[in-house]
């Protein structure tokens, strides 16, 4: 019989550690304070997050935004054509290895199509979604495009000019800048939302012009009045801002609080319908839809027989069917209270200066700003002026052989070895050795004095340019006044009417027009003549509310006309009179699109404030009285008032007060 054999089995030999070498601690349990654990496990963590991640800088972007436009600035998408969305997070990789996914949400959310920022900066085609729709998901990267919006010149402007620091990316590979040298304060131009450990960020947009023109101010008077120019935030969406004078100065001072915002709506007029076309931005048509559906089924909400969801990539619309013989308004008022079609943007302006998180106010934030760009543009001006200093260095060089271009060609050609050339020449002209080897290097062709004597040329003007750029170092009011023009160029081209614009012709006809009890008043008791009404006056930004009338008793008028003002800012806009005003209105423009003259006037009234005709009108359509009362606490406040008295023979009164004057 035949001896059965078993099969030998063989341990895995364990890794040795070597020689020398041991695992500390190993088999012994540590007992540690919580604190220290807490210090050595958890705060670098907790720092990263703050630091690296989650909170934005003094140029406006956090990590992932940063690295992802830099590099598409550096693929050549800033003039070139649009290229497939995944080459770009494929390329993004080298510098933020988080995963390709991260890197497509946040070039959507930058993105134009996906409407979350009033500054995009990332030119997209393709479907990218809606931030104010759930359901409205973004297509795969391999199926969309983008490239950079022509704003991103702002943003890399002089970047290879030593204007901010580079780091090595994440594996040495490559650098990649700490920050952009952005042009205009992008950190307040577009919302942000960070979430970091133990804090956040939630950063509300304002208008690109009026941020400008603030900036600005501030830099002329560091106790600008910041309402003035910038009254308050502008919301992509748009939207009703409903105006907390408190609540906004806290926000321009300390950088907290709270901003409310409506949706503004429209009701048809013969269909019995609600047309809801701008929502707050904290929410999304989906949110409000389940609510208005609970309120439905819970009984509290009667009047709505049902309602759709028209959203698509061209806009917003929710569109309410209201039962027979339904108030608009009155339901539009239930539903501001119980839905988020009436919601509060909390500011929490935390951001990152020198690595070290700041809760800052708008005037704080925009002064560390100026002096973050003053040391880009003098790091800029120093880069320009080294540069300047060579060419004239070298230059110098070349015109000490312009007399003797013989005696040079005879030093290269007796010249026994190569390496003694340049301290041949050194020698022969009494030039230094980087101007040396400079002449040495000119092309035969080039040893000809024409060619000299136009190089030579440029040594005054290349001194004149270095006397400037030295006088630009020594005075900072130059370099302060340098910001100041690229802020206007800034605020000219790229600058758009506000968003959440209200109407100040509206109000006005409330108070002073045809339909008003004021104007009732003062006609019937013979107080003026029919002319007397108000008008407003936009220049640059800013306007100029005007009351004006002949009368013979110009003190009772304006007596009158402060009493109406005080009373409908205290009570608000008579709802009849506000609805008979917004359809004499629409009729007017109507009316004025069937004659060619007025049509052509209007659409350029209308270009000169950057809208059509068609947005005028579903401007005016959505306008509602809560617009008008909102509007009411920052206009005709008696303390910016002014006022002139025309005597008969054409000259002005001495006395103060009958023009209401007020900057929008």
């Amino acid at each position: 019989m035949a001896k059965r054999t078993t099969k030998k089995t063989t341990k895995p030999v364990r890794p040795q550690l070597g020689d020398g070498v041991e695992i500390l601690n190993a088999g012994s349990v540590l007992e540690d304070p919580i604190t220290r654990t807490l210090e050595t496990n958890y705060m670098p963590y907790a720092m990263s997050v703050i630091v690296s991640r989650a909170l934005p800088e003094i140029d406006g972007f956090k990590p992932a935004h940063r690295k992802l436009l830099y590099t598409m600035y550096g693929m050549g998408l800033l003039k070139g054509a649009r290229t497939k969305s995944a080459n770009i997070v494929g390329s993004t990789m080298h510098l933020n290895p988080h995963g390709d996914a991260a890197i497509y949400d946040t070039m959507v959310r930058m993105g134009r199509g996906n409407e979350s920022l009033l500054v995009p900066f990332v030119d997209s085609k393709g479907n990218f979604g809606k931030a104010y729709s759930r359901d409205m998901s973004c297509a795969a990267a391999r199926y969309t495009e983008a490239k950079l919006e022509s704003v991103c010149e702002e943003l890399f402007r002089d970047i290879d000019k030593e204007t901010v620091d580079f780091v090595p990316n994440y594996d040495g590979t490559t650098t990649e800048p700490t920050l952009l040298p952005v042009t205009f304060p992008t950190i307040l131009a577009n919302n942000t939302l960070g979430i970091a450990v133990g804090m956040a960020c939630n950063i509300c947009s304002f208008n690109l012009a009026e941020l400008c023109n603030t900036t600005v101010a501030l830099m002329k008077n560091a106790k600008h009045d910041i309402s003035t120019t910038m009254p308050a935030p502008d919301f992509v969406g748009g939207g009703q801002i409903l105006y907390d004078e408190a609540q906004m100065r806290d926000i321009f001072e300390n950088g907290r609080g709270s901003v409310k915002v409506r949706a503004r709506y429209a009701a048809v007029p013969g269909e019995n319908m609600i047309e809801i076309t701008q929502i707050p931005p904290t929410t999304t048509v989906e949110a409000i839809m389940d609510k208005i559906a609970e309120l439905v089924k819970a009984g509290k909400i009667r009047e709505i027989s049902d309602m759709r969801d028209e959203t698509d990539l061209n806009g917003l619309k929710l569109t309410l069917d209201l039962k027979r013989g339904v108030d608009a308004d009155k339901l539009m008022a239930k539903l501001f209270k119980a839905t988020p079609l009436e919601d509060s943007f909390s500011c929490n302006f935390n951001i990152l200066v020198s690595g070290q998180p700041r809760v800052m106010g708008v005037r704080e934030i925009l002064q560390e700003w100026t002096a973050f760009r003053m040391e880009c543009v003098r790091r800029r001006t120093y880069y320009d002026l080294h540069g300047k200093e060579k060419r004239l260095h070298l230059l110098k060089g070349l015109a000490a052989i312009l007399m003797d271009i013989d005696k040079a060609i005879h030093i290269i050609r007796t010249t026994e070895e190569e390496t003694e050339v340049v301290p041949n020449l050194m020698i022969g002209f009494g030039i230094d050795e980087v101007q040396a080897d400079y002449v040495a290097e000119i092309k035969l062709r080039h040893l000809n004095r024409e060619y000299i004597l136009k190089r030579t040329g440029e040594i005054e003007q290349l001194e004149a340019d270095i006397a400037d750029l030295n006088d630009i170092l020594a005075k900072p009011a130059r370099i302060r006044k340098i910001i100041m023009k690229e802020l206007a160029d800034v605020a000219k081209k790229y600058g758009q009417p506000r968003r959440s614009e209200i109407l100040y012709d509206l109000i006005l006809c409330c108070i002073s027009g045809g339909m008003s009890r004021l104007y009732r008043k003062l006609y019937d008791e013979g107080l003026t003549n029919p002319g007397f009404g108000g008008e407003v006056l936009r220049v640059d930004g800013c306007c100029c509310i005007l009351f004006t009338g002949e009368s013979d008793v110009p003190d009772t008028v304006k007596q009158l006309l402060l009493e109406e003002i005080r009373r409908i800012r205290a009570e608000g806009v008579d709802r009849e009179i506000f609805t008979l005003c917004k359809n004499e209105k629409y009729g007017q423009l109507i009316e004025n699109l069937e004659n060619v003259e007025d049509s052509a006037s209007q659409m350029a009234d209308f270009a000169l404030s950057g809208q059509t005709v068609a947005q005028q009108i579903a401007t005016l359509a959505a306008l509602t009285a809560e617009d008008a009362d909102a509007a009411l606490q920052k206009i005709l406040s008696e303390e910016r008032m002014a006022v002139m008295y025309i005597q008969p023979d054409g000259t002005a009164g001495e006395e103060p007060d009958d023009e209401e004057e007020m900057e929008e």
